[in-house]
Protein backbone atom coordinates (compact mmCIF):
# COMPACT_ATOMS: atom_id res chain seq x y z
CA UNK A 1 0.00 0.00 0.00
CA UNK A 2 1.15 3.75 -0.75
CA UNK A 3 1.36 5.63 2.38
CA UNK A 4 -1.17 8.41 1.46
CA UNK A 5 -3.12 10.71 4.15
CA UNK A 6 -6.67 9.49 2.02
CA UNK A 7 -5.10 6.07 2.41
CA UNK A 8 -4.71 5.91 5.81
CA UNK A 9 -8.29 7.70 6.53
CA UNK A 10 -9.48 5.24 4.55
CA UNK A 11 -8.16 2.11 6.70
CA UNK A 12 -9.27 4.06 10.34
CA UNK A 13 -12.72 4.65 8.49
CA UNK A 14 -13.06 0.81 9.06
CA UNK A 15 -12.60 1.35 12.62
CA UNK A 16 -16.10 1.35 14.33
CA UNK A 17 -16.59 3.70 17.42
CA UNK A 18 -16.31 1.48 20.26
CA UNK A 19 -19.76 2.72 21.48
CA UNK A 20 -21.52 3.86 18.66
CA UNK A 21 -20.67 1.11 15.85
CA UNK A 22 -22.22 2.34 13.40
CA UNK A 23 -20.32 5.03 12.85
CA UNK A 24 -16.29 5.04 12.46
CA UNK A 25 -13.99 6.87 14.71
CA UNK A 26 -13.22 9.00 11.22
CA UNK A 27 -16.53 9.69 11.06
CA UNK A 28 -17.04 10.96 14.44
CA UNK A 29 -14.57 13.28 13.94
CA UNK A 30 -11.59 11.81 16.66
CA UNK A 31 -8.84 11.36 13.76
CA UNK A 32 -7.69 15.34 13.80
CA UNK A 33 -4.28 14.85 11.58
CA UNK A 34 -2.68 12.43 9.42
CA UNK A 35 0.92 13.38 9.16
CA UNK A 36 3.21 11.47 6.64
CA UNK A 37 6.62 12.20 6.71
CA UNK A 38 9.60 9.86 5.05
CA UNK A 39 7.27 6.58 5.66
CA UNK A 40 6.10 7.42 8.94
CA UNK A 41 2.51 8.20 9.63
CA UNK A 42 1.70 10.56 12.24
CA UNK A 43 -1.73 10.47 13.93
CA UNK A 44 -3.36 13.41 16.23
CA UNK A 45 -6.64 12.11 17.80
CA UNK A 46 -8.88 14.41 20.71
CA UNK A 47 -11.47 12.71 22.64
CA UNK A 48 -14.62 13.32 22.61
CA UNK A 49 -14.26 14.25 26.38
CA UNK A 50 -11.60 14.24 28.27
CA UNK A 51 -11.56 11.09 30.20
CA UNK A 52 -13.62 9.37 27.74
CA UNK A 53 -13.20 5.78 28.42
CA UNK A 54 -13.52 4.68 24.86
CA UNK A 55 -10.14 6.16 24.07
CA UNK A 56 -8.16 3.57 25.14
CA UNK A 57 -9.43 1.66 22.64
CA UNK A 58 -9.61 3.55 20.25
CA UNK A 59 -6.22 4.08 20.06
CA UNK A 60 -5.41 0.16 20.99
CA UNK A 61 -7.89 -0.38 17.16
CA UNK A 62 -5.60 2.37 15.39
CA UNK A 63 -2.55 0.49 16.30
CA UNK A 64 -3.74 -2.82 15.36
CA UNK A 65 -5.19 -1.83 12.18
CA UNK A 66 -1.79 0.00 11.00
CA UNK A 67 -0.25 -3.34 11.77
CA UNK A 68 -2.12 -5.71 10.29
CA UNK A 69 -1.88 -3.29 7.03
CA UNK A 70 2.21 -3.77 7.58
CA UNK A 71 2.39 0.35 8.98
CA UNK A 72 4.92 -0.17 11.70
CA UNK A 73 6.34 3.36 12.01
CA UNK A 74 3.90 5.45 13.17
CA UNK A 75 2.92 7.94 16.23
CA UNK A 76 -0.03 8.75 17.86
CA UNK A 77 -0.93 11.78 19.75
CA UNK A 78 -3.49 13.06 21.66
CA UNK A 79 -4.90 16.71 22.23
CA UNK A 80 -7.43 18.34 24.17
CA UNK A 81 -7.05 21.64 21.72
CA UNK A 82 -9.40 22.52 20.41
CA UNK A 83 -11.43 20.89 22.20
CA UNK A 84 -13.88 17.86 20.22
CA UNK A 85 -16.84 19.09 18.93
CA UNK A 86 -20.34 17.37 17.56
CA UNK A 87 -19.82 20.53 14.77
CA UNK A 88 -17.32 18.15 13.01
CA UNK A 89 -19.78 15.37 12.79
CA UNK A 90 -21.29 15.52 9.08
CA UNK A 91 -24.82 15.08 8.31
CA UNK A 92 -24.46 11.53 6.48
CA UNK A 93 -23.01 10.49 10.66
CA UNK A 94 -25.97 12.18 12.40
CA UNK A 95 -28.57 10.38 10.56
CA UNK A 96 -26.35 6.98 11.03
CA UNK A 97 -26.86 8.05 14.42
CA UNK A 98 -30.83 8.92 14.23
CA UNK A 99 -31.30 5.48 12.06
CA UNK A 100 -29.34 3.21 15.21
CA UNK A 101 -31.81 4.64 17.36
CA UNK A 102 -29.47 7.74 19.09
CA UNK A 103 -31.19 11.46 18.48
CA UNK A 104 -27.88 13.04 17.21
CA UNK A 105 -27.30 16.41 17.85
CA UNK A 106 -29.58 18.81 16.92
CA UNK A 107 -28.21 22.12 17.10
CA UNK A 108 -24.40 23.04 16.78
CA UNK A 109 -22.38 24.23 19.88
CA UNK A 110 -23.50 27.39 19.61
CA UNK A 111 -26.66 26.23 21.21
CA UNK A 112 -27.03 27.59 24.63
CA UNK A 113 -30.52 26.77 25.77
CA UNK A 114 -28.40 25.07 29.13
CA UNK A 115 -27.39 29.23 29.84
CA UNK A 116 -30.51 30.37 28.91
CA UNK A 117 -33.03 28.07 30.30
CA UNK A 118 -35.15 27.37 27.38
CA UNK A 119 -35.99 23.44 26.97
CA UNK A 120 -33.97 21.88 24.37
CA UNK A 121 -35.67 20.44 21.76
CA UNK A 122 -35.07 16.78 21.07
CA UNK A 123 -36.51 14.64 18.32
CA UNK A 124 -37.44 11.24 18.81
CA UNK A 125 -34.99 8.73 16.78
CA UNK A 126 -37.68 6.16 16.18
CA UNK A 127 -41.40 7.98 15.64
CA UNK A 128 -39.33 11.86 15.06
CA UNK A 129 -41.70 13.57 17.40
CA UNK A 130 -40.34 16.71 19.16
CA UNK A 131 -42.82 15.57 22.11
CA UNK A 132 -39.74 14.55 24.20
CA UNK A 133 -38.64 14.63 27.77
CA UNK A 134 -35.28 14.40 29.74
CA UNK A 135 -35.29 11.47 32.19
CA UNK A 136 -31.67 12.26 33.26
CA UNK A 137 -28.57 14.64 31.77
CA UNK A 138 -26.31 11.21 31.40
CA UNK A 139 -27.35 8.18 29.39
CA UNK A 140 -25.49 4.83 28.57
CA UNK A 141 -22.32 7.25 28.22
CA UNK A 142 -21.04 10.50 29.42
CA UNK A 143 -21.47 12.36 25.96
CA UNK A 144 -25.11 11.57 25.61
CA UNK A 145 -28.39 12.49 28.22
CA UNK A 146 -31.31 10.30 28.29
CA UNK A 147 -34.79 11.15 26.74
CA UNK A 148 -38.34 9.18 26.16
CA UNK A 149 -40.40 10.10 24.15
CA UNK A 150 -43.82 11.30 25.17
CA UNK A 151 -45.73 9.76 21.84
CA UNK A 152 -44.13 6.38 21.41
CA UNK A 153 -42.72 6.35 25.05
CA UNK A 154 -39.86 4.92 23.64
CA UNK A 155 -36.48 5.96 26.08
CA UNK A 156 -33.72 7.22 23.62
CA UNK A 157 -29.86 8.51 23.91
CA UNK A 158 -29.68 12.07 22.48
CA UNK A 159 -25.85 12.77 21.60
CA UNK A 160 -25.23 15.87 23.54
CA UNK A 161 -24.08 18.77 21.32
CA UNK A 162 -20.94 19.81 22.62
Amino acid sequence: MILTKENILQLLNKIPDPEIPVISIVELGVIREVKIDNEKVELTITPTYSGCPAMKQMEDDIRKTLKENKINDFKITMTYSPAWSTDWMSAETKEKLRKYGIAPPEQNTQDKSFITGKIKTVSCPRCRSTNTKLISQFGSTACKALYQCQDCMEPFDYFKCI
